[in-house]
């Protein structure tokens, strides 16, 4: 299930009161946001990186996929290379794949 590791809670907040009450609700249950971090320099001395030419057809769900064999880790490359959705990246650029994935996913506090 696409989110069963997320913390899920219930928000009643008055800002919503509109929207629950023509739902007729008394709250919303909305998954929290895990908060990652880039790791830091020392951090980088435990993993290695593979340089990856963008190409087209080049998609981050496509990249994870062949290298991690899981497309849901897709965001591991946007975080890591600093580039939040595909269209920051220019073609024939060059973007990281950090391995290996359980190491990095420890240092981003995954």
């Amino acid at each position: 299930m696409r989110y069963s590791n997320q913390e899920v809670f219930s928000n009643a907040l008055s800002a919503y009161s509109n929207y629950l009450k023509t739902r007729g609700m008394k709250v919303i249950n909305q998954y929290n946001t895990p908060k990652f971090r880039f790791p830091e320099q020392q951090d980088l001395r435990n993993f290695s990186s593979i340089k990856h030419v963008w190409s087209p057809g080049d998609r981050y769900f496509k990249l994870a996929g062949e290298y991690y064999g899981d497309p849901t880790m897709w965001w591991v490359l946007a975080l890591y290379n600093k580039k939040p959705t595909e269209f920051h990246i220019n073609l024939g650029e060059v973007i990281y794949v950090p391995k290996p994935l359980e190491t990095v996913l420890f240092y981003m506090g995954y």
